[in-house]
């Protein structure tokens, strides 16, 4: 971007450009799904619905700050980076705003979590804890995960089981087998935007002293990884009609699918910023996958 055009971007337009708010749709599914299987088993509660989508998204925010502050402070970010503008890069955010963004994102979402944690116990309080951490930890800190090819697994966890099965808990008071393999294609799909974004940047990420998973095991591996990825999540459903509902409506997420063989042939022709769209639409399969799950086990 021409410093014409960054110079024209308010702070508020700065502080919504550093959240990334496309990668929040990531947030919101594991909290739709864990809320639907409530639903359906008559466990629900609105209230710790809502706030448990507020403290998952305030928790992304503030990873996304932190990795955009350390990712510049190391050197990760630079003028030939291919992926999206980033705050702190471009000047449009300075180090000592960030650092007090990333306190009041994190401590926000903490306070937000003690009502979950009044309403069920303990465990909800080190699962909050437990998450900013990781959250910190991604970028930062002594041997940050994303710097030592353990991002990915990060992911899978955080979004997938603990966004999906931690929604449920602090509905229920109690965790089921469906909240489990829920879990599984929200986490192998959220993942999924990180191996774009790793797989695009493997060059870059290699100069910067950044060992993701794709820098370590190369492009195929990479490739192979996101196929991987889609296959489980799609043949979730079919473990739910064996094992929990013999409705054919449980395979409403294959109507994605689609959608999802196109995002696997982009990745194994595009490169470059061409990946970008690659990295927009993955993230719009997560999102229109979740809905289609939930419905599937609502109806």
């Amino acid at each position: 971007m021409l410093n014409s055009e960054v110079k024209n971007i308010s702070k508020f337009e700065s502080w919504i450009l550093a959240s990334r708010p496309k990668t929040l749709l990531a947030a919101a599914v594991p909290v739709v799904i864990g809320t639907s299987i409530a639903v359906r088993e008559d466990q629900h509660n609105l209230l710790a619905a809502v706030v448990a989508l507020l403290c998952s998204v305030l928790i992304q925010i503030g990873t996304n700050f932190v990795n955009d502050l350390y990712d510049h402070l190391a050197g990760s970010d630079t003028e030939e980076r291919v992926g999206p503008l980033r705050a702190l890069a471009s000047g449009l955010i300075s180090v000592p705003e960030m650092k007090y963004g990333i306190l009041f994102t994190f401590g926000i979402a903490f306070l937000s979590g003690l009502y979950l944690v009044y309403m069920t116990s303990w465990i909800t309080l080190v699962i909050g804890i437990v998450s900013i951490l990781a959250g910190y930890a991604y970028t930062a800190g002594p041997y940050p995960l994303a710097y030592n090819g353990l991002g990915d697994i990060f992911v899978f966890v955080f979004f997938g089981f603990v966004g999906t099965v931690g929604t449920y808990y602090v509905q229920a008071g109690d965790v089921s087998a469906l909240s489990f393999w829920a879990s599984v294609p929200v986490g192998a799909l959220v993942t999924n935007i990180l191996v774009v974004n790793n797989y695009r940047d493997i060059e870059q990420d290699q100069v910067a002293g950044k060992r993701t998973l794709a820098v370590k095991f190369g492009k195929g591996f990479t490739r192979i990884q996101y196929l991987l990825f889609m296959i489980v999540s799609y043949l979730v459903p079919f473990v739910v009609y064996f094992t929990y509902y013999s409705s054919i409506i449980v395979f409403l997420p294959l109507l994605s699918l689609p959608l999802a063989i196109r995002l696997i042939r982009m990745i194994y022709t595009l490169k470059g910023t061409e990946l970008n769209k690659t990295l927009e639409l993955t993230a719009k399969l997560s999102l229109i996958y979740g809905i289609l799950f939930s419905f599937g086990v609502l109806i």
